[in-house]
Order: C-alpha cells, then sequence, then structure tokens
C-alpha cells in the first residue's frame, strides 16, 4: 500500500542534506563544545557558525539566540522565567485563547502563583484583533504572548501591528512561531519581538532541538541551572549534531521558502475549493487568506474526526485532528471552541497539512477518497439519519 503523509504541522521528515550535516558530529567531531582542547573547539565552532545562521534566518545577531530543546522549552522559558524577572515591575500577562499548550499551560501555572492572565478571544477565522491586545494592557502588564500562526488552522495573526503596540506600552512581546519559522519570512525587528520560539522538527530539521530569542536587553532568569553553557542561559551540554543539523534546515528553507510556499499555496487553495465542493455541510476553519501555506482543516457535520482519521489511515493517507501534542485527549479542540465552533462540529474536524515531499498525486488520493469516508461514517451516525 502506498502511504501518503500529510501531518507535516505535527512533524516533518528530516531532510537527506541535514542529516549528512550532522553525522560527523555524531564520531569524528564529536568533542564537548565546552572542553578547551581541539576536540571541544571544533565542536564549538560548529555551534557557533549554526548561531549566526540561525541569527541570520530571523533578522538576529547571533548572541540573541539561546540553543535548547524545542518549542515546549523556548514557549515555558518566554512566559514562566520572563514573568518571575519582572514579578517586581508587575503581574499581568496577556495571551490569547487559542495558543499552544505549551503557552497555555504555563499561563495557567502562573495564575496559581499569583500572577494574572488575560486569554484574549479570537474572532471566527481565528484572528486576534490587535485594538483587544491595546486595551487589555495595563500599568502591570508585563508580557504578551501570541503566536505568528496556529498550528491546527493555520490561521496568521496581525504579530507586526501588536509589535508597535507591545514596543510602545514598553511591554514585553513573546511570539511562538513553531508553526511559520522557516515556512514563511519572519523577521524579529521587523515586527518588534523581544523573545521568539522555534523548533527544528517543523521545518525538516531533527527533533528534540530548537532556539530561543531574546532580543538583547530583555531580561530574562534561565529555565535550566546547572553549567554556563549559553553564556549562562541555558545549562545543559549541547546538542552539536542537533544544532548543526538545524541550521542547515534553516539554510535549504531559506533557499526554498518562495517556491515551496507557491506550490503548497496552490495546493491549499485547490483543497478550500474542492473539499466543499464534493462533501455537502462541511465547514473550512481558520482564516480563508491569511493562513499559512501548507494547512487546511475543515469540520464535517455529524460525524467525529477520530473515525475519519481511521479509515483514511486505512487506505494509506495520514492526517490529524489538530495538535499532535493532544491527539490523546477526548476533549474537542479549544481553538476550534475559541472561534465559536459548537462541541458537536469541532469534534468532527479534520487537519491537513503537507510539507516538502507532498506531491499533486497525494491531493489527488485525498480528494478521491475523503467524500466517500465522510458519506460512509455518515451512513452510520444517528445524528445524520435524523435530519
Amino acid at each position: 500500500m502506498k502511504r501518503i503523509y500529510l501531518d507535516y504541522a505535527a512533524t516533518a521528515p528530516a531532510d537527506p542534506e541535514v542529516l549528512k550535516s550532522m553525522e560527523p558530529y555524531f564520531f569524528e567531531k564529536f568533542g564537548n563544545p565546552s572542553s578547551i582542547h581541539y576536540f571541544g573547539q571544533e565542536a564549538k565552532k560548529a555551534i557557533e557558525d549554526s548561531r549566526e545562521i540561525t541569527a541570520r534566518v530571523l533578522g538576529a545577531s547571533p548572541d540573541e539566540i539561546v540553543f535548547n530543546s524545542g518549542g515546549t522549552e523556548a514557549d515555558n522559558t518566554a512566559v514562566i522565567e520572563t514573568a518571575f524577572t519582572l514579578a517586581g515591575k508587575g503581574n499581568h500577562i496577556i495571551t490569547s485563547a487559542i495558543e499552544h499548550h505549551a503557552v497555555l499551560e504555563p499561563a495557567k501555572f502562573l495564575e496559581k502563583k499569583g500572577f494574572k492572565v488575560t486569554y484574549l478571544g479570537v474572532d471566527k477565522d481565528g484572528l486576534v484583533d490587535p485594538q483587544d491586545v491595546k486595551k487589555s494592557i495595563t500599568d502591570k502588564t508585563i508580557l504578551v504572548s501570541i503566536m505568528h500562526a496556529n498550528n491546527e488552522i493555520g490561521t496568521i495573526q496581525p504579530i507586526e501591528e501588536i509589535g508597535r503596540l507591545t514596543k510602545e506600552k514598553g511591554v514585553y512581546f513573546h511570539v511562538d512561531a513553531v508553526q511559520t519559522v522557516g515556512h514563511i519570512p519572519v523577521n524579529v525587528n521587523k515586527a518588534n519581538i523581544d523573545l521568539l520560539s522555534l523548533s527544528a522538527h517543523k521545518f525538516y530539521g531533527p527533533k528534540g532541538v530548537g532556539a530561543l530569542y531574546i532580543r538583547k536587553g530583555t531580561r530574562t532568569h534561565p529555565y535550566l541551572l546547572g553549567g554556563d553553557q549559553e553564556k549562562g542561559r541555558r545549562a545543559s551540554t549541547h546538542n552539536t549534531p542537533g544544532i548543526v543539523g538545524m541550521a542547515k534546515a534553516l539554510e535549504l528553507c531559506s533557499v526554498a521558502m518562495g517556491q515551496e510556499a507557491d506550490f503548497q499555496s496552490k495546493l491549499r487553495d485547490r483543497l478550500i475549493k474542492q473539499i466543499p465542493a464534493s462533501i455537502p455541510e462541511s465547514r473550512l476553519n481558520g482564516h480563508p487568506v491569511k493562513r499559512l501555506p501548507n494547512n487546511v482543516n475543515f469540520s464535517f457535520k455529524y460525524i467525529e474526526g477520530e473515525s475519519i482519521l481511521l479509515n483514511l489511515d486505512m487506505l494509506g493517507i495520514a492526517a490529524s485532528t489538530g495538535s499532535a501534542c493532544t491527539s490523546t485527549s477526548l476533549e474537542p479542540s479549544h481553538v476550534l471552541l475559541a472561534i465559536g465552533l459548537p462541541h458537536e462540529l469541532a469534534h468532527g474536524s479534520l487537519r491537513i497539512t503537507m510539507g516538502r515531499w507532498t506531491k499533486e498525486e497525494d491531493i489527488d488520493c485525498l480528494l478521491e477518497n475523503l467524500p466517500a469516508v465522510v458519506k460512509k461514517l455518515r451512513s452510520m451516525s444517528p445524528l445524520y439519519e435524523e435530519k
């Protein structure tokens, strides 16, 4: 059976060039970057070269890049440690109702510690209104955390406008850019971003490595304590192969980004047009235009998303209902509820995300099989029979 992968938002396969760049650092150039001998300094140079590449992609300075284990650690560090560092200044944080759980759970944790959190609502397309951010800022606000693009519905937020507001108010601005770095342009200075999270495995790099951009002068405490790696900002022996692989992945994305975005947008728009035409009572989730090039999310009345996934998987097609981090939860997506979907419709969602190796015929196969899957499941649904 031919297998088709349409779940790139969950994770992407590592590019062969990435694996090739990493290989020497497992055996030939294996030194600990903190060691002062030749082996250590060889690894250290690789890390600093990677830091320069990462900074260049983001429009940052190399000394503003802190390597870590990925998006969850970066989000936790940005939210929790910034809050604790600035607790003497204020205790108010602003975020949105559709953030990834790597931001929402730290926010809930901080509420238990006495901080106040404002969870901004979004419109029916999942957009945060910058004016809502402005109205919510008080003299106690210390951090605004808004994701660049939503991992479930693909909506791209107006971060440049929000960044202008936070800069005017003197409030730190954190952006979870896990879904956008490597796929669409991201510039920390253009958007006045103070902290930004990224994760390598989302843009064809290895798993278990990422980075947190921290603007020079931004006050934070280290999340991990121990050694003085990363200039004391993140203890732990460097994952040299992973860091090298991430930098290589970013280099490849910088070259291919425009072409890949154009191709994926065509596939995306084809799905957005043809799925409602072939499947009655389907609903596109997320903004129809202001969305990631590779993301399509639909809800289908009268059936559950998990059943769609299982049936598609039996046909060799892999997709998802939403975030992989909550794939075992029986609760409907908090993102879909936030954009106003009733529980029963939120349960019937399907997320299709494409990537570097997605082909036109993969989309042909999905469009050929999805209507039959939905029809079959609806025929077994008592809700559908009640129509």
